[in-house]
């Protein structure tokens, strides 16, 4: 992980306030519990054993081991990391890894960026790492570190360093191998132990990785080989004596501050160090080369040498023939380059997650008892989780761990070049491990209890597809056994989301947060301060999406096993309903549809039985678009008895399918489409949606229409103002938690979603059905057209443009002018909503990977 401190896991406080408990600062003294960091690093896959790179460039005040960033509370934007570092390769299998970390001269200013960004308030713009001037002058080392596999067990290391400034600088460069502390926290956990076997060999031994020897060599040789425990600081950290004179930190002491009592002078311990010492000459670099494998190094020259190159070699011709097959040979050098970093980062983020949680709450044996007020905090509910699994995280950084939605979006991208892996990701979070025995998938980390959309059935029938479609023989049947197993999973979450999301039982949805933070009026995973209960215009359609993909999977099932047949009726029903109410509640109920505006809002029942609907113009009203399903007619011809049964249901409730125009149609290629909305409704709808003023924007739907910069919706409660107005980068207001910015800015998830959408329509109604694009404009477009300029417009938001610079980066000079910062993409959370610059976390090479498969699909 890039980060491991701050994190739920790590946090035994009594309240709950992680940031705080564990900090950068405590980092590099006190032994983590559940997982490790570091820089650039790798691990085996349970995480025993950990080999990162540290820095000292003789200025600053500690050791490099970790990224720094700033915690919820310091950032005028929330958490927010404050580093450079590009994933700039990687293959599936791992056989090679390259990243880039940049890293100053002079000392890196740690605290004037957690003193000036704390004194900025949400409007202001966020204080980054450029804008203190550490990299004036080009004063600052590019660390090229590279991994490429000899076999499966010898890993060959490369280390890369260019001075890109006028003058030779110093530069301390520490391969460092230790193990995870698995030790401290059960009495009878033996100790591992690395030892020194020669001047330029450290041991390895593990009773479960058993023996392993890193070699470090290159242009220069270290100056010595360190070694020390992973243990805590106690003395440092809480003014305790040490139960061994070698700690966590001291490799810090000794590089930084000189003790050379701080290493074990026995050059034994479970953390160890080859301490590199260069002078980089101006515009030079300098290579160290490390092997890591299970036999001992005889002939350590042999070993680094033309073998050691050759399989880099090898191994990034293999890397280039994979990629090179994954786009259209019309997409250009810069859309190829902006995939391959998009693939690399999600390979990069695959990170080991173990969390406990009954363990975490109850305490270890050999630790403290936690406060008894964690026994009814964060995660209480969710005690049979215990995960021990590498995951797909969503930012390697600002979030750690996995999030359920993030990981369906991810496993898109993810099943062009590593389907079993996207499989494997969809089924684990349904095993019993995660899924709540009530059916429910646990949200995130910081609170497993919330509730994010519903996508897992969509993602896990796009990975088949995907899968499917790369056969030689497309005709041939998919990985069924894969669908069947997800399935039989989701059909209990389905059935929670039932019993637990709709609280009238009139198939109208609640859900509270569902991914969406502060883009509404209220905090809706709180009590609204209105009291009452809000229906959820997205919720509603979220489920209606779900229904559909359940009866996309059943379908699919039923060729092979007819007893499907049954649950695709189950979920066909389930789907009219839903489609029903969404439009007409019943007596006395308020339509989640607007026919004035011709929009969906949220409606707000209030506890005197009053409602109203909340008229914000945001994605919440474009939702209900994205619960389509188009079917070819000999789909359905294959299941005669699911289509016969689907008539007589239409034929004898028409008074439920009447208020749904579009429910099934057949056109002269008979396609038939289920859908939320007919051709009237989706017409209105995307009047909206693609208009310039509206949600339409240069790179992309915004978040929020723009509609509300001049007209921004306000309502009054117990006298207390509610307010939301377009904001098209970070959102100003702190509704929802650090990081609330959903007011305006573009978002990749939705985004893909919406052009999948928009395919599906087009598949059905064909080229007859052509609406304004750009609304006002004149020019009539195929809904397959829209969709087409929505993925570009999506996609140029990382490509250069005719004057060479990539919106992404918006007024960030170096990634714009300087060919060593230029052509390495960062994947950013969301975008502005006017100008496309990336916002938010800087990594999330998670849902933002979709840019990859929108390349592969339509080309750039």
């Amino acid at each position: 992980s890039e980060r491991q401190w701050g994190t739920v896991r790590e946090d035994y406080s009594p309240d709950g306030s992680a940031w705080d408990y564990f900090s950068h600062d405590a980092a590099r003294s006190r032994a983590y519990r559940w997982g490790e960091d570091g820089i650039a690093g790798i691990s085996d896959i349970r995480q025993l054993q950990c080999f990162a790179l540290a820095f000292w460039n003789g200025q600053d005040a500690i050791l490099k081991e970790r990224m720094f960033g700033l915690t919820g509370s310091e950032g005028n934007h929330g958490e927010d990391v404050k580093e450079y570092w590009f994933f700039q390769d990687a293959t599936p299998s791992h056989s090679y890894l390259k990243c880039l970390y940049k890293y100053p001269q002079k000392a890196f200013p740690y605290s004037d960026l957690v003193e000036t960004n704390r004194a900025r308030g949400r409007r202001d713009a966020e204080y980054e790492l450029l804008d203190t001037g550490v990299f004036d002058e080009n004063r600052y080392f590019d660390i090229e570190v590279e991994y490429a596999k000899a076999t499966m067990e010898d890993i060959c290391i490369r280390v890369t360093i260019s001075n890109r400034g006028p003058d030779e600088a110093p530069l301390h460069i520490l391969p460092t191998v230790w193990f995870r502390n698995t030790w401290s926290w059960d009495a009878d956990t033996p100790r591992p132990t690395l030892k020194r076997e020669n001047a330029a060999v450290i041991g390895s031994y593990h009773r479960l990785l058993g023996e392993r020897y890193l070699l470090c060599g290159g242009d220069i040789v270290p100056s010595d080989l360190l070694f020390t425990e992973n243990d805590t600081n106690t003395e440092r950290l809480f003014g305790q004596p040490n139960t061994t004179p070698y700690v966590k930190d001291a490799f810090h002491e000794r590089v930084v501050g000189g003790v050379e009592a701080a290493v074990n002078p026995s050059y034994t311990g479970t953390k160890a160090a080859a301490w590199y010492q260069a002078t980089v000459p101006a515009g030079g670099s300098i290579t160290l080369k490390m092997r890591f494998a299970p036999v001992p190094f005889d002939h350590a020259d042999e070993s680094l040498g033309a073998g050691f190159d050759a399989t880099f070699t090898t191994r990034i011709q293999e890397a280039n023939a994979f990629y090179k097959r994954l786009a259209s040979p019309d997409v250009s050098d810069d859309a190829r380059l902006v995939q391959r970093q998009a693939f690399a980062g999600l390979i990069w983020s695959k990170q080991y997650y173990g969390y406990d949680v009954e363990r975490w709450l109850a305490g270890d044996p050999t630790m403290p008892k936690p406060p008894p007020s964690r026994k009814n905090g964060r995660n209480s509910h969710w005690q049979h989780v215990v995960a021990d699994d590498i995951l797909s995280m969503p930012d390697p950084w600002e979030y750690p761990w996995f999030a359920a939605w993030d990981l369906a979006f991810h496993m898109i991208p993810f099943a062009q070049i590593d389907p079993d892996f996207a499989k494997h990701q969809l089924l684990l979070l349904c095993r019993e491990w995660y899924m709540h025995p009530s059916g429910q998938l646990p949200a995130y980390e910081w609170s497993f209890d919330d509730v994010n959309p519903p996508v897992h059935a969509w993602a896990a029938l796009r990975v088949y597809q995907i899968e499917k479609r790369m056969h030689a023989d497309p005709a041939e049947p998919g990985d069924t056994d894969f669908l069947e197993r997800v399935f039989h999973k989701l059909m209990l979450n389905f059935t929670w989301w039932v019993n637990r999301k709709d609280a009238q039982g009139n198939n109208i949805f609640e859900g509270g947060f569902l991914g969406l933070d502060n883009i509404g009026v209220f905090d809706r995973s709180a009590p609204l301060p209105t009291g009452g209960f809000i229906e959820q215009s997205d919720g509603t359609a979220w489920m209606a999406m779900y229904a559909l993909s359940l009866l996309a999977i059943a379908l699919e099932l039923s060729i092979k096993d007819p007893t499907y047949n049954d649950v695709a009726v189950k979920f066909a029903e389930h789907f009219i309903y839903i489609a029903h109410a969404i439009t007409d509640i019943g007596e006395g109920g308020d339509s989640l549809w607007d026919d004035e505006d011709g929009f969906f809002y949220d409606v707000l029942h209030l506890p005197d039985d009053t409602q109203e609907k909340m008229r914000v113009r945001s994605i919440v009203g474009l939702i209900p678009l994205l619960a389509v399903e188009a079917f070819d007619a000999d789909v359905l011809a294959r299941v005669p008895d699911f289509r016969k049964r689907l008539q007589w249901f239409l034929k004898h409730k028409p008074h439920i399918a009447a208020n749904v125009a579009h429910i099934i149609g057949e056109t002269k290629d008979e396609r038939i489409l289920f859908s939320l909305v007919g051709p009237d409704k989706l017409r209105r709808v995307l009047t909206r949606m693609l208009d310039e003023t509206e949600f339409l924007g240069p790179h992309g739907i915004r978040a929020l229409s723009r509609f509300h910069k001049d007209h921004p919706y306000v309502r009054t409660f117990a006298g207390k103002m509610y307010e939301v107005d377009y904001e098209p980068a970070e959102s100003s207001s702190g509704l929802f938690g650090g990081n609330s910015n959903w007011r305006g800015p573009v978002w990749f998830p939705i985004n893909y979603l919406l052009i999948e959408a928009l395919q599906r329509y087009d598949y059905v109604l064909g080229p007859g059905f052509t609406v304004e694009f750009p609304t006002g404009s004149g020019m009539q477009h195929t809904l397959a057209e829209v969709a087409t300029e929505l993925s570009r417009r999506l996609t140029r938001t990382f490509l250069r443009d005719g004057d060479g610079r990539r919106p992404v980066y918006g007024g960030l000079e170096p990634f714009q002018t300087d060919p060593h910062w230029g052509d390495n993409i960062l994947f950013y959370e969301y975008f502005h909503g006017d100008n496309g610059a990336g916002i938010g976390a800087s990594h999330q090479t998670g849902w933002t990977a979709l840019v990859a498969k929108l390349i592969s699909q339509s080309g750039a």
